[in-house]
């Protein structure tokens, strides 16, 4: 703050102008943030990675292979939803170390996104659905519709993963760009005086 003394004795208490800049930049951080509606993106991860831990609870059933066997549907669907939740209170509290969480977490989503997308790829091509042999009852086999049922599960989460990459990225863009923009603004915490007060002194006794 800035004290300011007058010819009469009387203290004016000043707004301190880093302090003015740094609310305004606040503002402007919290503006930025909600114009990139993290918590529409960040309902939409946790939506994604509901829907790819449930989808993929039929493959329990099916025959165990490199999806199941590493878990791959589970750890990316607690991860999705992680990082959902960060951008969701991201919107509530507006600070850089949950700009910074919220970035983190966006890149983890990413990364293990693709991560899964190749494991999905690689187990769909080893595991190719087997063909229908006719029993004697004119129906195919089971192997035949359990590894159809297992490459349409595993087609549908391959569908989500690649959408929760998409939308992983465009909060990692949106985030490391507003990081880039006010990073130099480290504490948003801080808050300045909204209008200056005056002291004044007592009157003189004599």
């Amino acid at each position: 703050m800035a004290v300011v003394v007058s010819r009469d004795l009387t203290v004016q208490v000043m707004d301190d102008v880093n302090a003015v800049k740094l609310t305004e930049r606040q503002q402007a951080l919290r503006a930025a943030i909600q114009r990139g509606e993290p918590k529409s993106l960040g309902v939409s991860q946790v939506m994604l990675g509901l829907m790819v831990m449930s989808y993929s609870i039929p493959l329990l059933f099916t025959e165990v292979t490199e999806v199941v066997s590493l878990g791959v549907p589970w750890w990316s669907g607690l991860t999705f939803i992680a990082a959902g939740v960060v951008s969701i209170v991201l919107d509530k509290h507006c600070t850089m170390k949950t700009l910074w969480a919220c970035l983190v977490a966006s890149v983890v989503s990413a990364v293990l996104s693709v991560v899964a997308v190749i494991i999905y790829s690689v187990d769909m091509d080893k595991n190719p659905e087997v063909p229908c042999v006719e029993t004697l009852h004119g129906s195919c086999n089971n192997k035949h519709y359990i590894t159809r049922l297992s490459r349409g599960v595993k087609s549908a989460l391959l569908l989500f993963t690649l959408a929760q990459a998409a939308v992983s990225a465009v909060v990692c863009f949106l985030l490391f760009r507003q990081r880039r923009t006010f990073g130099q603004y480290a504490s948003l915490s801080q808050a300045a005086p909204s209008t200056p007060t005056a002291l004044i002194p007592p009157e003189d006794m004599n």
